[in-house]
């Protein structure tokens, strides 16, 4: 084989392995902008309310902390402990960490507890602060035809602003079944956990500031 003809294989090659890694890079762009449906979680409606008037307090919800599998918008099933897959085709409306803290938000507020409830502090500094990890935020699939079980906990410490002190610290967990792995299905079944974790979060929050619901 002459030189020349070395050099236009060669030639060939380089333009066929150019011509699939551009089909592999045009397939993952495709892969990206497919639209997900998006989900949400709501907040207890019937959260207890304080008596009497509002605290004068003002309470910082920050972002909560967590592992790297959970630092995304989409819906984590896990089929086994030391795996963590995504439902397909769907995700939740924020990511896991600011979905949380989004809820919190709503549960604190609907206490009626304390004047204000924010992402920021109100004015120059807050009273309160609340740090939140979580640390399971999963489905988990069991043997086949076995319902999927919703797994959620958080580990929360309220501080106080004045003298960074911890003045109260609880974790807080909800679990559900979902009868199928139908989306739908698994969806409910984290609002349902989301709503027993919450209530108790709401809760605990406002009699931990010193109102009782």
């Amino acid at each position: 084989m002459t030189v020349h003809s070395l050099i236009l294989r060669a030639s060939a090659l380089c333009l066929g392995l150019l011509g699939l890694a551009g089909c592999s890079a045009i397939t993952a762009i495709s892969d990206v902008t497919v639209p997900l449906d998006v989900y949400e979680l709501r907040a207890p409606e019937d959260m207890p309310t304080a008596r009497g008037t509002s605290l004068p307090l003002s309470v910082t919800i920050e972002t909560p902390t967590t592992g790297g599998a959970l630092q995304t918008d989409r819906i984590m099933i896990r089929p086994d402990p030391y795996q963590a897959q995504y439902l397909p085709g769907v995700r939740w409306s924020e990511d896991v960490p600011q979905l949380v803290q989004t809820l919190m938000m709503r549960a604190l507020e609907r206490t009626q507890a304390v004047r204000y409830v924010g992402r920021t502090p109100l004015g120059a500094g807050g009273d309160y602060a609340i740090l939140t990890e979580i640390t399971d935020f999963q489905a988990e699939a069991g043997a086949e035809g076995a319902p999927v079980v919703i797994r959620l906990r958080m580990v929360a410490n309220l501080i106080r602003e004045s003298d960074v002190q911890i003045v109260a610290s609880r974790t807080f967990s909800g679990t559900a079944q979902s009868p199928t792995s139908n989306v739908g299905d698994v969806v409910r079944a984290f609002d349902a956990a989301s709503d027993l974790m919450l209530r108790d979060f709401g809760t605990w929050a406002a009699g931990s500031l010193g109102r009782r619901l």
